[in-house]
């Protein structure tokens, strides 16, 4: 699939940019011309996955956040999140509804919410090194770009 655009950014772990990151990748999806329902979805997905770094990888310890968007031929767009964490030793146990690691106030909702908004999340970690969370979304077109 050719990539008709693409940033890259390196947030530090810290709560502080999780809307930071929310706002670049829906800003850079806007050229795409989403419905504010398909923006909604990827600021969500977003949060959720830069979360996921903030509170699991790094335990709430400093660390550094990859973010990576492309735009598709296919007017969809490609977020990659990476981390360079602790890793998630069991990936399908992880993606489970109401899974958490961590309990207290958290749900254990991510994944299934990342899955919920996104057309497609791939997941791959290696305990001690990481994890990459990859999130596709389809834009709708609404108007005929080619007319």
């Amino acid at each position: 699939m050719q990539v008709n655009n693409k940033f890259s950014m390196t947030l530090m772990s810290r709560s502080a940019n999780e809307s930071f990151a929310r706002a670049c990748v829906s800003a850079f999806a806007t050229q795409l011309d989403p419905t504010l329902e398909e923006i909604s979805d990827i600021k969500t997905a977003v949060s959720e996955a830069v979360t996921n770094c903030i509170v699991h990888a790094y335990d709430n310890k400093p660390g550094n956040i990859y973010i990576t968007a492309e735009l598709l031929e296919d007017n969809s767009i490609r977020i990659k999140i990476r981390d360079r964490g602790c890793g998630i030793e069991n990936v399908s146990r992880a993606m489970e509804p109401l899974y958490t690691t961590v309990g207290g106030e958290r749900a254990g909702l991510g994944f299934a919410v990342m899955t919920s908004f996104m057309d497609k999340v791939k997941v791959i970690s290696v305990p001690g090194k990481g994890t990459t969370v990859t999130m596709i979304k389809k834009i709708s077109r609404r108007f005929n770009l080619n007319a």
